[in-house]
């Protein structure tokens, strides 16, 4: 099978397409034929090193799998081939999605949502698990609250605005000013522009001085230290962001506030959850932007690219639609 191998730590160059041994499902896997998968921060923190110690070399790596079931092992049972699934492989735990086939346990794999496309279910598996785990595990937000998204128009913030909307929150989101009409469709309640104004001064403004409920936070920084300035007493702040600089969370003390710091963990509930809202018309990813597996040095670039112009995610098709319809190759 064809495969976008890892085989040293770099920039987006450090990809080569090879063929490799094709997986075989063990007990308990399910082997799938990927229709697509899609480009997170997370890939190219892991390309350029940031996960040296977590990651052998050479490796496959992506974290996102929507596709078909090819075979499955022994013990499986709920799943056959031909089914349409979609899941994120285990993280840190064997190889990725960048690759023609997967082998993946049971236990992690999703039926895909019927009213998404390969692309589009492909580009909702890691970032909305993240999102499902921060707001319905971690924060536990509950309708009537209030949320700060920063980075609303982006590959995970776009699907917490969503969601929020969905438990029946406030949504409060930064973003550029070309990011607007996005955020604006997804519900989003209060937009600022970061940009032309501090997000502290704005939501202070918008909320009557009393706050958010929740932040939930894709920027890192100082977000961690200036979060207590915009929370209401009990409010709660879960991150996505490694922290890389020391914070300074006295303030947060007055506040009664909680910090959550979210690794999302795979499992089968959290898709099944994430595709009931798809399939009440809650919930849809917007991909910003689609490449095929020979380009994927490509995708890494242009999503690690500060000026990208990208809104949502960017898409990556294993298997071109007018194959999409075998479901058995």
């Amino acid at each position: 099978m064809k495969a976008a191998l890892l085989k040293s730590f770099g920039g987006p160059e450090a990809f080569e397409l090879c063929d490799v041994p094709k997986p075989v499902p063990q007990a308990g896997q399910v082997l799938v034929r990927v229709h697509a998968t899609s480009i997170n921060p997370l890939d190219y923190q892991v390309r350029r090193g940031d996960y040296a110690d977590q990651v052998p070399l050479p490796t496959i790596t992506g974290h996102d799998v929507s596709g078909v079931v090819e075979e499955v092992g022994p013990g499986v049972t709920a799943f056959s081939p031909g089914d349409e699934v979609w899941y994120t492989p285990q993280i840190f735990d064997g190889p990725g999605s960048y690759a023609e086939y997967h082998v993946a346990a049971e236990s992690i794999i999703g039926m895909k949502p019927p009213s998404l496309s390969h692309l589009e279910a492909a580009s909702l598996t890691l970032v909305g698990g993240t999102a499902w785990e921060a707001l319905a595990v971690r924060a536990v937000l509950r309708a009537g609250e209030s949320i700060l998204v920063h980075g609303g128009g982006g590959g995970v913030g776009h699907v917490v605005i969503q969601l929020a909307k969905a438990m029946g929150a406030k949504v409060f989101t930064t973003v550029r000013a070309d990011h607007f009409d996005l955020v604006r469709s997804l519900g989003a309640d209060v937009l600022i522009d970061y940009e032309k104004e501090n997000y502290v001064d704005a939501v202070i403004r918008e909320s009557g001085g009393r706050g958010v409920d929740v932040v939930f936070d894709t920027i890192g920084g100082n977000t961690l230290s200036d979060s207590p300035d915009v929370l209401a007493q009990l409010g709660r702040v879960v991150t996505i962001v490694d922290i890389a600089q020391p914070q300074i969370l006295l303030h947060a003390w007055g506040k009664n506030a909680s910090y959550h710091f979210i690794f999302t963990r795979q499992n089968r509930g959290k898709l099944d959850e994430l595709s009931t809202l798809v399939e009440r018309g809650q919930l849809r990813p917007h991909v910003g932007a689609v490449y095929s597996l020979d380009d994927i040095a490509l995708a890494h670039a242009r999503l690690e690219s500060r000026d990208n112009g990208l809104q949502g995610k960017v898409a990556i098709e294993v298997v071109p639609p007018a194959h999409s319809q075998n479901t058995s190759t």
